[in-house]
């Protein structure tokens, strides 16, 4: 008996547009029943629009940052993954993209497309995850990617932005650059996160006072810990002190100021001291934040 033929379906390739940020692939249309005419008179027609090799943007030839970057991870094969800047834009960890989008893929596949930075690595089978749609490179693989790009300190950012959205932790990572075989960008993750100075912040304000606790000769605090039920910035249990830095961005809200009353007045319930300092302060007025501190911890 003989195969009925797939008829092409243009809902079916609208609903795939959809859902891969307006890209669709070659492969992926022969898959739906359009044939190589099909497609060709599509593209004349302008309903597909050429991105690179293989991969077209679908009904209008504008696409969003997401669209590129799928179209090119689809146009360098199936195991191609994003990688390097653009995947750290993705994930919103340390970016450091540049106009051309980035992509890895197997050793064995040679892929050559203008716009495209193509990487080739031996093994990728353990190192890719999708996020939002697209396959990237995991966060642990994508910081390690980019490290020799940033300096130190951003390097320490981006790691903290991974632990903030939850991404990796510090010691995911440690482990993950004990485990992978050599490669760029390892050892200059390996010393960041030795740096005895090296701490989880949940901002570039709380960067900031931690080094001024430094300059103050103070021992380094606990960082983000949970303290009766709330999560506190700064925390030197041998003393009993708490400190809370107060970014513009998280702390201007009247619900927010009620539930840093509450914090507080949980932690004195316990005979805990808690000192508030706000963005300005910790800015503008290094001196006197670091003569504050100085002055409880020795009093404590």
């Amino acid at each position: 008996m003989a195969h009925r033929k797939l008829q092409p379906s243009p809902a079916r390739l609208w609903e795939l547009a959809q859902s891969q940020h307006g890209v669709v692939s070659r492969p992926q249309l022969l898959e739906l029943g359009f044939s190589p005419d099909a497609i060709k008179h599509r593209i004349g027609s302008g309903r597909l629009h050429p991105v690179w090799r293989g991969t077209y943007a679908v009904g209008r030839p504008q696409l969003t940052r997401h669209g590129r970057w799928l179209a090119a991870v689809l146009s360098c094969g199936p195991d191609a993954l994003l990688s390097h800047g653009s995947a750290a834009a993705l994930w919103e960890v340390g970016s450091d993209e540049g106009s051309r989008s980035e992509v890895v893929v197997p050793a064995r596949v040679f892929r050559r497309r203008p716009g495209i930075v193509v990487h080739r690595r031996a093994n990728l089978t353990e190192e890719g995850s999708v996020h939002q749609g697209i396959p990237v490179t995991l966060p642990v693989v994508t910081l390690i990617d980019i490290a020799l790009r940033l300096t130190p300190g951003r390097l320490e950012a981006a790691i903290n932005d991974a632990d903030k959205r939850n991404l990796a932790n510090p010691e995911e990572l440690r482990s993950a650059v004990d485990s992978l075989a050599r490669r760029p960008g390892i050892a200059r993750v390996r010393e960041v996160l030795d740096r005895r100075t090296f701490a989880i912040t949940d901002s570039a304000l709380e960067r900031r006072f931690l080094r001024i606790v430094r300059e103050a000769g103070l021992p380094p605090p606990e960082t983000q810990c949970n303290l009766h039920g709330y999560r506190v910035d700064f925390y030197w249990p041998d003393v009993g002190l708490v400190v809370e830095t107060d970014g513009l961005r998280y702390h201007r809200t009247p619900a927010q100021q009620a539930r840093d009353r509450l914090r507080d007045q949980a932690h004195a319930a316990a005979g805990l001291t808690c000192l508030r300092f706000t963005h300005a302060q910790i800015r503008y007025e290094a001196g006197y934040v670091q003569a504050t501190l100085i002055a409880v911890h020795r009093r404590l």
